[in-house]
């Protein structure tokens, strides 16, 4: 649940603002149809995890050789760094918002605080933390409604699709399918479930609870992309943030459906940034054979921490950085179009494997499922990269 819920970061957020003011509730079919594509690749990244008994970092590096496994770090840590630097600015502008302060007094606290809920929480008392935290992320589904959409409209465009032939329309699902599928998300699915003990009951729970975070994280998306539709969308404004989003809800929808907005923000931000923190330490780790693990100590494991600290800092350091909230997304979303792919490509690899495996490999349904969703996306992700560039240039 939290692993799927963290899709739900201040990057996507910012996306699925500027796609519902662009196209109203034009893509709500498309966002409901992320829902099978993501529940299939958690679904196999739990069985990788519960089954494998190891990270997908962990897999790749013993049996597919060093290049395949610096490929993997190299595109984990690539889209890590600058989606948490993107995300604790997301997460600074709702508390700016939310208090009527500079954003940036609160970029470095939540950074700190974040952190030192990892070091010295423990990973069981994260992940409870978390799942509380996953309740803030319905204040979308309350501002959704207060923002009084046309419900007729919204259900029909949610269940029929409607294609435009335009750029815009194009660019716009293509930016919802291009981010919305971040390697972070399959990767930390992989590591929380090498951290439980495997069972054939573990399994099956951990493939339901796959499904059931993926319809959230997509109800989520839902609830976003119609409270900008109506407002955004409908009054014709644009914003190029998630916190211009929630800011641009206050003298259209009002300040509650505002503040509600900004809740969910945070929340997006205090759900994500552990994961994409906590990722980024485990796959340095296990390509430096380092001793890790949240459940361990600081002096068990000090290279496993330092590589958490770092990434802390280093996001700390990009969020602070001056750069445009919308040169960040641009950066992030190109970033995970290149790296998704990747990673995709070699958990169906490790899935299949029955060195890693054993005798219980991914189901071959599954394995199909995963092909059909890895090919989509890759040929989405391409298109993606080269309307971005093409928006760039």
């Amino acid at each position: 649940m939290v692993s799927a819920a963290a899709d739900v970061d201040p990057t996507t957020v910012a996306t699925l603002a500027v796609i519902g003011a662009g196209t109203i509730y034009g893509l709500a079919w498309l966002t409901l149809l992320l829902f099978p594509m993501i529940a299939v690749v958690q679904v196999i990244s739990t069985h990788v995890g519960l089954v494998g008994r190891q990270d997908l970092q962990t897999a790749v590096a013993q049996t597919y050789g060093s290049r395949a496994r610096w490929l993997l770090l190299i595109s984990i840590l690539a889209v890590n760094i600058v989606t948490i630097g993107a995300d604790l600015e997301g997460g600074a502008a709702a508390i700016g918002l939310l208090t009527h302060l500079d954003w940036r007094w609160f970029v470095l606290p939540l950074s700190l605080a974040l952190l030192a809920a990892l070091m010295l929480g423990g990973f069981g008392q994260v992940e409870r933390a978390l799942k509380y935290v996953l309740i803030c992320l319905l204040a979308y589904a309350a501002a959704a409604v207060l923002a009084h959409p046309d419900w007729a409209t919204v259900a029909r465009d949610s269940l029929v699709p409607h294609i435009e032939w335009t750029g815009r329309y194009a660019a716009d699902a293509l930016s919802l399918l291009g981010t919305t599928m971040t390697s972070y998300v399959y990767v930390w699915q992989t590591i929380a479930q090498a951290e439980r003990p495997p069972s054939p009951a573990a399994l099956r729970a951990g493939k339901t609870d796959a499904i059931l975070g993926s319809f959230f994280a997509v109800a989520v998306f839902w609830f976003i992309l119609i409270a900008m539709g109506a407002t955004l969308g409908v009054h014709h404004l644009h914003a190029n943030t998630a916190a211009q989003a929630a800011q641009a809800l206050r003298p259209v929808a009002g300040a509650l459906a505002g503040g509600l907005f900004a809740v969910g923000l945070l929340a997006s931000a205090v759900v994500a940034l552990p994961v994409l923190m906590a990722t980024t330490a485990y796959a340095t780790g296990a390509q430096m054979h380092w001793r890790r693990g949240l459940s361990a100590k600081v002096h068990d494991a000090p290279l496993f921490y330092g590589a958490l600290v770092t990434s802390a800092l280093l996001g700390t350091g990009v969020a602070l950085s001056g750069i445009a909230p919308i040169r960040l997304l641009f950066l992030a979303g190109i970033i995970a179009s290149i790296a998704t792919p990747v990673g995709l490509i070699l958990l169906l690899a490790v899935a299949a494997n029955h060195r890693v495996m054993g005798d219980r490999p991914v189901p071959r349904p599954w394995l199909i499922a995963g092909g059909v969703v890895t090919a989509t996306i890759t040929v989405v992700s391409l298109a993606f990269i080269v309307q971005q560039l093409t928006i760039s240039l």
